[in-house]
């Protein structure tokens, strides 16, 4: 039995590319146990990026590491059957199919429920049940695109833009771990497992929201959705003499120690307060943005330091695997695989009794199939391939 939080929490894991894995993937580093089922073909996210072998990619191996991987084919008798074997044992049932697809293959809440009551039974979707857009399919451009993330950027540099990173499918799958582990919870206390449902939608319009409803919120409303400071076109990292650097200088207690140490020639007593500031938000920004200039990155993040003003240099990604922080803190963990060492960016939250870890490596296709149906009384494979 693994360390950590979850440690005897079994996860039956039909999820597939990214929101769903990536839930998973942290309930495995925490201690669960997580039995990840594929189809013949595997899991697409096998093959979407580089990776040392075939169907090892590197976004794979990242969100599925510590998972055992057990292969059915559930257009078969025989798949359904080991599938209905391990939901006995199971705590939760996690999916990422549209909901006629899994109700189809008589695997939706009420048939797994039949089969163990107990059960948490998370459903992954684009988009919730209960809305007309139900049955559309969705990746994490669409709903970056239909929940304003796009727009927003447009206000920003001018252009609609996809942000840099698959958004909708991380946030969507933190949602659907702590909402799991909240139904697990509930479970704990009174006995009664649940069917959750995570949409990445209604998600991500709530991510995107939270500080964008604004005057939106009121009736009448007060003035449009939209959080002024984040949009605002001088809103960038700082351009200085030999590079760039990132800092907000915020607060009336930073900006009066920004101005007082460096006495820029625009000071204006405008700009003394944080609400002045607010109203004239991208002025200030570009007013900043011209004293940038004057110094070296090392100098401007040498007196932000001094006068504790939130600052920061830019990393690329690469940068990250070598940054003084994160390697004194211990967030990488090195694991050594079938392929050679895969040095995995691991569990970034800290726990004093029950520690989680990077779980293990990744499973190649169907290689804890002959274990898991055996552990089940299953001996043969034909559950597989049918």
């Amino acid at each position: 039995m693994r360390s950590g939080p979850l440690s005897g929490v079994r996860v039956v894991d039909l999820t597939a590319m990214v929101m769903g894995p990536y839930c998973t993937q942290i309930m495995a580093d925490m201690g669960a146990e997580v039995i990840k089922v594929e189809p013949p073909q595997g899991d697409n996210t096998r093959f979407i990026s580089v990776g040392p072998a075939p169907g090892m990619s590197g976004v794979f191996v990242n969100v599925n590491r510590g998972k055992r991987s057990v292969v059915l084919d559930l257009q078969t008798e025989e798949g359904k059957a080991a599938l209905r074997a391990l939901i006995e044992r199971a705590d939760v049932f996690i999916h990422s199919m549209r909901a006629k697809a899994v109700a189809k293959l008589g695997f939706g809440y009420d048939d797994v429920a039949a089969i163990n009551p107990g059960i948490v039974y998370t459903n992954c979707y684009g988009y919730g049940r209960r809305g007309p857009d139900r049955d559309r399919p969705a990746y994490d451009d669409t709903i970056q695109a239909e929940s304003g993330l796009p727009a927003v950027q447009k206000q920003l540099t001018g252009e609609a833009d996809y942000v840099g990173t698959i958004m909708a499918d991380k946030v969507a799958g933190l949602t659907a771990l702590y909402a799991t582990t909240m139904a697990l919870f509930h479970r704990e206390r009174t006995g009664e497992g649940q069917e959750v449902e995570v949409a990445m939608f209604e998600t991500m319009a709530s991510f995107m929201l939270v500080e964008h409803a604004n005057g939106a919120m009121f009736d009448p409303p007060l003035g449009p959705a939209v959080y002024p400071r984040t949009v605002a076109p001088n809103r960038r990292p700082y351009a200085t003499s030999d590079g760039y650097v990132a800092a907000l200088i915020y607060n009336d207690k930073h900006w009066n120690a920004f101005i007082d140490a460096v006495q820029p020639a625009w000071n204006d007593s405008s700009y003394a307060t944080l609400e002045q500031r607010a109203h004239n938000i991208d002025v200030v920004y570009g007013l900043v943005a011209e004293t940038m200039k004057e110094r070296t990155t090392a100098e401007w993040l040498a007196l932000f330091a001094k006068l504790e003003i939130p600052a920061a240099p830019l990393n690329t990604p690469d940068a990250l695997f070598d940054n003084a922080h994160l390697n004194a803190v211990g967030l990488f963990e090195t694991v050594d695989t079938q392929h050679g060492p895969v040095r995995f960016p691991g569990v970034p939250t800290w726990f004093s009794r029950t520690p989680g870890q990077v779980a293990g490596p990744a499973p190649e296709l169907g290689a804890d199939t002959d274990d898991v149906l055996t552990e089940l009384g299953l001996t043969t494979r034909a559950a597989e391939a049918g």
